[in-house]
């Protein structure tokens, strides 16, 4: 049906590359690019064993506007995948504007020297890309991404007026590793590791790192201690639903890895500037990203399961009610079938399905959008056929 270009040959990459050749007749030709060729290599050998499929392979430096317009004139992909790292959104974005390829991404971009990250950056690219005649999908995994469709998904059928929405992500996994980060070091210890912020009453209320905590009851799982952080999709919600009020995003954490995430602020290992060390310029982070188990190696061994959703409170026909979506996924069916961890499949799975919403001609349309913006119905019927089945509880205690 059409040509897709993949960039990122990470465990996202790696589960990415696996679903669209399960879907070849979506997706005619995958060609998956990479700084590393050997990763790429890697994976094409793998997803061939597995599936039989032939996936093409490029070498990239997705930091080059001119190195990637020189692969995309070459490929002429209809539409590019970005799973490379957050701070290669713009010139992917750029290069795309120049050769006429639409855009999908996982995460929104992050500038290198701060650790900060919002939509403003990529939001400054819709009239470009409106005049342009091309689609852009952000924010396309899990969350940012599935818990955005269920936003949009629960707004559509069950409520006249979204109140009150909390995502909830818990990972209740087990790895074996004293410590170790389930996808890129660097980003998942900038994320974290940043003051929490929440949405309430028209405006942005900040905290400290996990200063606002609670056990919450996750399906399948029980009781574990969730923390309140801020993820990129709270600010996409609010601005597309204004009859949120409040709006917050927790995420579970173990109290090892809290007292290692301690420690590796408190040495200033987490510093994103440059340090000289016997004159040479290092980044911390990026030297702990270095040591670090890598998040792609984490499968064969992990145990356990995710459980990520939403818990939503609003109205419908003048009554309050409540609605609670989620899916739960078990780290060891995610590697028998990709050879990658749940949080990787998580995120990957759904960057194909709204790959494959654009090649059907349903999310498609000039411009830059976020995936609550277009109509959740088939995409959710897509994540039962594709791995990561969702269920309703409707009138339930929400605990937030």
């Amino acid at each position: 049906m059409g040509k897709i270009l993949q960039i990122g040959a990470g465990g996202v990459g790696t589960v990415v590359a696996h679903k669209l050749a399960q879907n070849a007749d979506v997706f005619s030709e995958i060609v998956l690019a990479s700084r590393t060729i050997s990763k790429c290599e890697a994976i094409v050998a793998e997803v061939k064993r597995r599936t039989g499929v032939t996936i093409k392979t490029a070498q990239v430096d997705a930091d080059s506007v001119e190195d990637l317009v020189k692969l995309f004139r070459a490929e002429k992909p209809e539409l590019v995948i970005n799973v490379a790292l957050p701070y290669q959104d713009l010139t992917i974005m750029d290069a795309c504007l120049e050769c006429g390829v639409n855009y999908l991404d996982t995460a929104n971009y992050e500038p290198k020297d701060e650790a900060k990250f919002e939509y403003s950056w990529q939001w400054a690219y819709r009239e470009k890309f409106e005049k342009a005649g091309l689609t852009a999908i952000l924010g396309c995994g899990f969350d940012p991404g599935v818990t955005s469709v269920f936003t949009a998904y629960a707004a559509k059928h069950y409520f006249d007026e979204i109140h009150y929405l909390d995502i909830v992500d818990c990972n209740a996994g087990n790895h074996g590793k004293a410590f170790a980060t389930n996808f890129n070091p660097e980003i998942n210890i900038r994320e974290v590791s940043q003051r929490g912020k929440y949405w309430e009453n028209g405006a942005w209320v900040e905290t400290n790192p996990h200063e606002i905590h609670k056990p919450l009851t996750y399906p399948e799982i029980g009781q574990r201690e969730s923390y309140v952080i801020y993820h990129e999709e709270l600010e996409s919600l609010v601005k597309n639903f204004p009859t949120i009020k409040r709006a917050r995003f927790w995420m579970t954490f173990g109290q090892e890895y809290l007292t290692h995430l301690r420690v590796i602020q408190n040495i200033g290992m987490a510093r994103i500037d440059e340090v000289d060390y016997n004159g040479v310029k290092i980044v911390p982070i990026q030297f702990l990203k270095a040591v670090l188990p890598d998040p792609g190696d984490l499968g064969e061994n992990y145990t356990g399961e995710t459980s990520i959703g939403c818990r939503i409170r609003g109205v419908k026909n003048s009554k309050e009610k409540t609605y609670y979506v989620y899916n739960n996924c078990k780290h060891q069916d995610a590697f028998a079938e990709t050879g990658a961890q749940g949080v990787s499949y998580t995120t990957g799975v759904p960057a194909m399905i709204g790959a494959m919403m654009f090649m059907k001609g349903i999310w498609r349309k000039a411009g830059v959008y976020n995936v609550e913006e277009f109509n959740p119905d088939p995409f959710m019927e897509e994540l039962n056929r594709h791995g990561l089945p969702w269920h309703e509880v409707f009138d339930g205690d929400l605990e937030v």
